[in-house]
């Protein structure tokens, strides 16, 4: 008896030791969001035990878009979902690159009270986006300047500190707002107008990016291959799955699914191919960062977009017949 008790406790100290070392082999990654709406591939990823499956136990952090490029930079976060902030701060010098991109339009819509029927009514009025210097302050401002608005003189540009333009539309402190899915939908049920949908416009807009520090990318390239191979997976499944797909976006948004399916439809077709985005492309996300920072030529493309790591996995998965699940 006393040998089979002997025999149990030594059982049970090896399986212990066993699940802390399996344990042990999940590496936490933190990642800057600033929504789920347009992080498709992320929360597909997460939610089907993409990253799991590389030894991942990703964390999405959610903070505005200057925020999450200083954190990167900064190291208190692994990667960032955030483009537009990114290709900023890239321009200013920072050692930043992009290695993945789920869309490639601007998931974003002007909303105004219905009394102001165009965009030029907009003058003396006051607009609100997620925060100035974010990707949606940028296109505003672009879009202001082709119907000859100057902001800051013409039009006041308040910064919501997040995505909230939704409910300041909605408690009168401001006049306009950029939204972002799904409160677009329940703006024009209660009866605001829309004044531009730049999904539908001539914006080349890089959305659900994998953006990560240079340092990480030499120091630790095992982790940053981990990181993209689960998240192209992600990408997959949820370009090749609409049934599979919708239920993670209405849990992530705490949305019916009949929103979500609304929501697929409109990012279905504004998804890049297979996460990379072609040097035209590129050139044409930096033109209006250029114009507003006063730079002519920007630094060389590839200083800033990386895709040849995503390549190499996505060459791996077909040759080993990967396919999304259901």
């Amino acid at each position: 008896m006393a040998i089979r008790l002997l025999e149990l406790r030594i059982i049970i100290c090896v399986l212990t030791i066993f699940g802390f070392f399996a344990r042990g082999e999940t590496r936490t990654v933190n990642v800057a969001v600033v929504g789920f709406t347009v992080n498709t591939a992320f929360t597909t990823a997460k939610e089907k035990g993409y990253y799991l499956e590389e030894g991942l136990e990703v964390q999405f952090i959610l903070m505005n878009a200057v925020v999450a490029s200083r954190a990167l930079v900064a190291r208190d976060v692994e990667f960032s979902s955030l483009s537009g902030a990114a290709l900023t701060a890239i321009l200013a010098g920072a050692p930043l690159r992009f290695l993945f991109s789920s869309l490639q339009r601007p998931l974003l819509w002007l909303y105004a009270r219905p009394d102001i029927r165009e965009v030029k009514g907009l003058k003396g009025k006051r607009v609100g986006v997620s925060s100035i210097g974010s990707n949606d302050d940028f296109l505003l401002r672009d879009l202001l300047r082709r119907h000859g608005i100057e902001a800051d003189k013409e039009v006041a540009i308040l910064g919501l500190g997040g995505p909230l333009g939704h409910a300041a539309l909605r408690g009168g402190s401001v006049d306009a707002a950029v939204t972002v899915l799904p409160h677009n939908f329940r703006l024009e049920e209660e009866g605001f107008r829309e004044l531009i949908a730049f999904i539908k416009e001539d914006w080349v807009d890089l959305n659900g990016s994998a953006v990560v520090r240079d340092g990480l990318l030499q120091s630790d390239p095992s982790l940053v291959e981990k990181f993209i191979r689960g998240t192209l997976k992600g990408f997959f499944h949820y370009r090749d799955n609409r049934s599979g797909t919708i239920p993670i976006i209405a849990r992530y948004l705490k949305i019916k699914e009949d929103f979500a399916g609304k929501i697929y439809d409109v990012t279905r077709p504004v998804m890049t191919s297979d996460g990379t985005v072609s040097e035209d492309l590129q050139r044409k996300s930096l033109e209006p960062l250029l114009k507003r920072l006063g730079q002519k030529e920007p630094p060389p493309l590839e200083r800033i977009f990386n895709y040849s790591l995503l390549r190499k996995i996505r060459t791996d998965l077909e040759t080993e017949r990967w396919k999304p699940g259901p």
